[in-house]
């Protein structure tokens, strides 16, 4: 088993938050497990800068999240490797503007496969793991701001996503019942990252429905994502890094 702790950090391949979360929690010391779907070049150059700039060591897991048995799979691996599995940062996801005329079954059901179904799997599995460790462990989940105040064209994405707060409180429950020393709690973002596809104006819209009048940086996601693993005294808790979107209307 190894000595250091293990972070498992989902969507972690590409150059977006989880990315960030795993250098994070590398520069804190962790090994880190670095999974992807189909970013297996993009997977390779964030474990080598891992490696290279932190000295941990890695491991490139790749599944489906959808999958059941690619998610039993991706766990075991993990835990043949290294024995333990300490924390669990549910980074991956997918988000695609569609008008809501467009929209069909099929779109919702890819995101909510994506968001909510891979999200409760790795809980689940990872979980369980960790129910048997008595050292327990700490899952992050990430979920979005605009729960509360969801906006146009992504109305398949965002019930996805709604999904999170409820299922980080059952699990903080399922869980915790069995092992106390496991934890669960969930990050909501707001404007991170935005996507290319967001134009000036658009971006302009975003920081000024800010209370910041900033769009955040995955900087400030990786530090909730520490906050959770240091406070051992939290769990069930779902905490907003929005810049305060989700409590201010621009002034109406």
């Amino acid at each position: 088993m190894s000595e250091k702790k293990v972070a498992l950090v989902t969507g972690s391949g590409k150059r977006r938050v989880g990315s960030h979360v795993a250098e994070a929690l590398a520069q804190r010391g962790f090994t880190v497990a670095v999974h992807y779907r189909t970013s297996e070049t993009e997977a390779k150059e964030t474990a080598a800068k891992l490696e290279a700039q932190f000295g941990v060591g890695t491991l490139l897991v790749q599944a489906d999240l959808a999958d059941e048995a690619a998610v039993k799979r991706l766990v075991s691996t993990t835990r043949d490797r290294f024995g333990r599995i300490d924390a669990l940062v549910n980074c991956a996801a997918i988000w695609n503007r569609k008008a809501l005329e467009d929209v069909t079954a099929a779109d919702v059901r890819e995101h909510c496969d994506a968001n909510l179904l891979g999200t409760f799997l790795m809980c689940q599995h990872v979980g369980l793991a960790m129910v048997q460790q008595p050292t327990g462990g700490c899952i992050v989940n990430v979920g979005d701001w605009a729960d509360a105040r969801p906006y146009r064209d992504f109305a398949a994405y965002f019930p996805s996503k709604a999904a999170i707060p409820g299922l980080t409180r059952v699990f903080a429950v399922e869980l915790g019942a069995r092992n106390p020393n496991v934890r669960v709690n969930a990050v909501l973002p707001g404007p991170v990252m935005l996507p290319p596809e967001v134009g000036t104006a658009e971006r302009d819209e975003v920081v000024a429905g800010t209370l910041v009048k900033r769009e955040g940086s995955p900087a400030h996601i990786a530090k909730a994502v520490l906050h959770f693993l240091d406070n051992d005294f939290v769990t069930g808790t779902c905490l907003p890094v929005d810049g305060g979107r989700s409590v201010f209307a621009n002034g109406y």
